[in-house]
């Protein structure tokens, strides 16, 4: 097998596809893998490693096409709906849902859709994997996001992360790449146990230090299985994994385009964000947070 092979494992049952993205060479080589279209990170000998159809390729690919095709028409759908950004929901303490008061009705009499222009937060996306990364920004695009792509490697994230930020002034910044459990542990809170969780927790340490203000600067981090207590507890708004799942390679960009589509005014439901995502909530989860989305009033005649 050689590098970009495309495999599953066979002690898994083969659960997950892999492409292989390097080689130790060694008495028994060891296999680095990377799971597709899902931000896992793995390792295998020779032996336990099977080469996927091109069929099987196909059909994963397809099915990868359908869910990002149905995530970015609902959320179309939704925008259309609302006047360009959303307006989110609140929730008291009894976990009922209101609606949260609508400012926009009294200005019904003088303005208009026509006359109404907004501009959604911006977004830095740092992504330890340069094909993800070149997937997401092509979402972006789709939905109409202001987004900077940078590919920095998961370790090396921590020491880029702040000179970024100062370059491109995001409102929301994404933090991601690769990640995974080692196979076996039974404490899930010692960072020690995960490929990358450490290197996730540190950069959000360094971006609260930063910028501690919440509302201000938005962060997501993580990748599948990630450590989410941890995450969070540095000072992320939203993370993942809590039940140690896989999550889509596409989930930050679903999160973020919440984010940044919500208007300020409003708190942006937990709920909501994460029925924005693929993966749902065994995959992400996070605080409540204000939305990115600024309202403009009237909009010009030249543009």
């Amino acid at each position: 097998m050689k590098i970009g092979d495309i495999v599953v494992r066979k002690s898994y049952g083969g659960d997950i596809t892999f492409k292989i993205i390097d080689i130790v060479v060694g008495d028994n080589d060891m296999y680095l893998l990377k799971g597709i279209n899902l931000r896992i990170e793995a390792d295998s000998l020779g032996g336990d490693l099977e080469l996927v159809s091109q069929d099987v390729i196909h059909e994963i690919d397809k099915v990868f096409n359908k869910k990002v095709n149905a995530s970015i028409k609902r959320i179309l759908i939704n925008r259309i709906k609302g006047t360009g950004g959303y307006r989110s929901t609140a929730i008291d303490f009894k976990g009922k849902v209101k609606e949260m008061q609508n400012k926009q009705e009294k200005y019904k009499e003088y303005k208009n859709k026509d006359m109404t222009f907004g501009r959604p937060g911006k977004i830095l996306h740092v992504d330890g994997d340069a094909e993800y990364l070149e997937v997401c920004l092509k979402t972006y695009k789709q939905l109409s996001l202001d987004a900077v792509g940078r590919v920095v490697s998961e370790k090396e994230q921590q020491n880029q992360i702040i000179d970024l930020v100062k370059e491109v002034k995001p409102d929301i910044v994404v933090i991601t790449g690769h990640d995974g459990m080692v196979k076996g542990i039974t404490d899930y809170m010692d960072l020690d146990n995960y490929r990358n969780s450490k290197y996730f927790v540190d950069t959000v340490i360094a971006l609260r230090t930063y910028n501690s203000n919440y509302d201000d600067l938005v962060i997501f981090a993580g990748a599948c299985q990630s450590c989410y207590e941890s995450i969070l507890d540095a000072g992320a708004n939203f993370a993942s994994s809590p039940n140690r799942v896989l999550i889509h390679c596409l989930d930050p960009v679903l999160v973020s385009e919440k984010i940044a589509y919500t208007n300020i005014e409003s708190v942006v439901a937990i709920e909501d964000v994460i029925q924005n995502t693929i993966t749902g909530l065994t995959g992400i989860g996070g605080l409540q947070t204000r939305g990115k989305y600024r309202e403009g009033f009237p909009k010009s005649q030249f543009i």
